[in-house]
């Protein structure tokens, strides 16, 4: 049995009962109740819960838009089903709707009333309109709740999730695990002043979670979650009431003012891995706006906005579906019409996520500005929606390989170094669009998957061993012939030194026609060798960037652990014909400049062919012109993060017709410049 309210009416007057009986069936009874008049009952309705081994519902609430009731199962799953009100085929028990105003005591003495469940087959058993089995495990979903549109699920697998309902389908779009060791999730809370409490089981302590602040706000030992309880919060005071060892037990809190101020709230409690720019918005009131994403070793990453007038971060949205370290970020390119870019509503890009546990996580990112929030703070100036995708891990993938047992099992503390999302991959040929990610592999790996959005699948493609040592950084570039061919072409980066050319296109013509005649599932191909492989450097390679040039060749610059700076001239050629369809790189120059930095050189763009800037661990940010003289020095800047991990840069057209390069500097903290 579990209560629900009804939208739109009082709990004090009516509420909707739901109970689960045999064979799946749970009943949907209206009951309506006025001081001393004996409730009326009413069968509205009648559904079918899927099979299962304990096959009856834990919670359930009806949703605002439109007449539907969502529920969840001990088995985990979510359930959506039609609750029209207004059939007029509902059986009532009494009547009293009918204007009996009989004493409470005098119709429960009457035991001949018919019950409105003797005429249950008036109504029909309807089936789910929508179905998530399993959702949140083996363990059950706990509680269901609507706020702002979104629907949110709550179970004893240690994360809610955020669902959307869309053509009557439920859609999820992201889960959150609010912190470690809290696996028992019970109910969420949405206070006035837009916080967000989670009320749970650790151990055998009653949490309250505080999401603004990701701490405890209470911790109240109980016995654990296998026990009733109840919790209610108000502006003077917390209660919490529950049953141990046959004794109810009160706890009560009363509001006190916090001593506690925050001066400067973190991103991430710890280091800063990598940092991306998704792009920049004009909100009234505000300025100019830079939307960033960061990843950590923390296992989160954080979408961030960053205000140049205020000079303030804060965040927007936290992503925490690793399980490992965040070690690099990739965004997708806009790629045609329709496609992610910035628009006129805000900012949309697929946003791919990788690192320790060989793990790769994808989410499409919205950002728009509010323009009713001139006044309002820089947080509620900007809204953020993640919507996750689809993630992939090398271990899940091992256990659906056909053969395992003949093969040498792949190392599970697998990390991925560097993504890059290959450009210019959207086949008009086909019906599904597919996009292809490559990742340099700390196990000499160099791997390429594919992303079906539509579908949310990413598959593994291909995948080469050729470096034989850790692979540290990979770049994807697109090269457009004369004549219009197209060639996907990949360069990476080693623990020796060496960069390696490779000509993918292929392997991914190849993967693209494989996935569509097998609907998302295929063995990894063969990258093969690669065309050109170049001794950059004495050691590892830490940075590493590829910049086409007007005469249509490419400058590729790269920064090493020994602090050397590599840059050479890339001309790329295409055979003609079909007997000769291969395609030739030729290193027209090359230079070198050792001792650059003092430190690792973990950051290196090609802002313009003949201009370079370069960061590195020893917290100098240089400008460099290449030259017939080799590489020059033309001013430094010292930043103020320590250990630096990696940059990112943009340009700016300034209202004067002035270009303006920004750069964004991480590792411990965060700077731009």
């Amino acid at each position: 049995l579990s209560w629900a309210p009804r939208p739109g009416l009082p709990p004090a007057i009516a509420a909707a009962l739901l109970a689960s009986g045999p064979e799946g069936e749970m009943l949907w009874l209206d009951v309506a109740h006025r001081p001393g008049q004996a409730p009326c009952v009413r069968l509205m309705g009648r559904y079918l819960l899927p099979p299962c081994k304990q096959r009856w519902h834990t919670c359930a609430a009806f949703l605002p838009q439109g007449e539907l009731l969502i529920c969840g199962d001990r088995r985990g799953s979510l359930l959506l089903f039609p609750c029209s009100s207004s059939s007029g085929r509902a059986v009532e028990s009494t009547s009293v709707a009918n204007g009996v105003t009989d004493s409470v005591s005098e119709d429960s003495s009457s035991e001949s009333e018919p019950s409105c469940l003797s005429h249950k087959g008036v109504l029909p058993l309807e089936s789910p309109l929508s179905l998530l089995f399993g959702l949140h495990g083996k363990t059950g979903v706990t509680s269901v709740t609507c706020h702002k549109g979104y629907i949110y699920s709550t179970g004893r697998d240690g994360v809610y999730r955020q669902l959307y309902l869309r053509d009557q389908q439920l859609d999820v779009l992201r889960k959150h695990r609010p912190c470690k060791g809290l696996q028992w999730i019970e109910e969420l809370c949405f206070t006035p002043d837009g916080d967000l409490l989670v009320l749970g089981f650790h151990a055998d302590n009653f949490v309250v979670w505080s999401s603004r602040t990701s701490e405890n706000l209470h911790c109240i030992p109980c016995g654990g979650g296998h026990r009733s309880w109840s919790y209610c919060s108000s502006p003077w005071a917390e209660v919490f009431a529950f049953i141990k060892s046959g004794d109810v037990m009160l706890y009560c809190c009363e509001a006190e003012p916090c001593e506690q101020q925050v001066l400067l709230a973190s991103l991430h409690g710890r280091e800063i891995t990598c940092v991306r720019r998704l792009g920049a918005m004009e909100v009234p009131g505000h300025g100019a706006l830079n939307v960033l994403v960061t990843g950590s070793e923390d296992t989160t990453a954080c979408v961030l906005v960053l205000s140049e007038r205020s000079r303030a971060a804060v965040p927007l949205a936290r992503l925490s579906d690793h399980i490992s370290s965040v070690r690099t970020l990739a965004l997708a390119s806009a790629t045609g019409p329709g496609d992610e870019g910035c628009g006129d509503e805000g900012l949309s890009a697929l946003l791919f996520s990788a690192g320790g546990r060989a793990q790769i996580e994808c989410y499409r990112v919205l950002c728009a500005g509010d323009p009713e929030s001139a006044v309002e703070s820089l947080e509620s100036a900007v809204t953020c929606q993640v919507i996750h995708v689809a993630s992939h891990r090398l271990d899940e993938h091992w256990e659906r390989k056909k053969n395992r047992h003949k093969l040498v099992k792949m190392d599970p503390e697998t990390r991925y170094m560097s993504l890059s999302v290959v450009p210019g991959t959207s086949t008009k040929q086909l019906l599904t669009s597919w996009k292809f990610l490559a990742a340099a592999c700390s196990d000499a790996s160099v791997r390429v998957f594919g992303l079906l959005e539509a579908a949310r699948t990413l598959v593994l493609v291909a995948e080469s061993f050729h470096h034989q040592r850790c692979v540290l950084k990979v770049e994807a570039f697109l090269h457009t012939g004369t004549g219009g061919e197209r060639r996907h072409l990949l360069c990476s980066a080693a623990t020796d030194g060496s960069i390696a050319f490779w000509d993918i296109t292929g392997p991914i013509t190849d993967a693209t026609a494989a996935l569509h005649q097998a609907e998302g599932e295929m063995q990894p191909l063969a990258l093969g060798a690669p065309l050109l492989t170049v001794m950059a450097h004495s050691c590892g390679v830490n940075s590493l960037h590829v910049s086409k040039v007007p005469e249509g060749q490419y400058v590729v610059a790269s920064g090493s652990d020994d602090g050397s700076i590599h840059v050479c001239l890339l001309e790329v050629a295409l055979g003609r014909g079909e007997a000769a369809a291969g395609t030739c790189l030729q290193v027209l120059e090359r230079v070198s400049r050792p001792c650059a930095h003092a430190a690792h050189v973990t950051g290196i763009r090609v802002l313009r062919p003949d201009l370079l800037l370069s960061a590195s661990v020893d917290q100098r940010l240089t400008l460099w012109r290449w030259g017939p003289g080799g590489l020059v020095p033309l001013s430094t800047t010292f930043f103020h993060v320590p250990d630096l991990a990696e940059l990112d840069c943009w340009e700016v057209m300034e209202a004067g017709g002035e270009l303006r390069y920004y750069c964004v500097l991480c590792g411990q903290g965060l700077e731009m410049l």
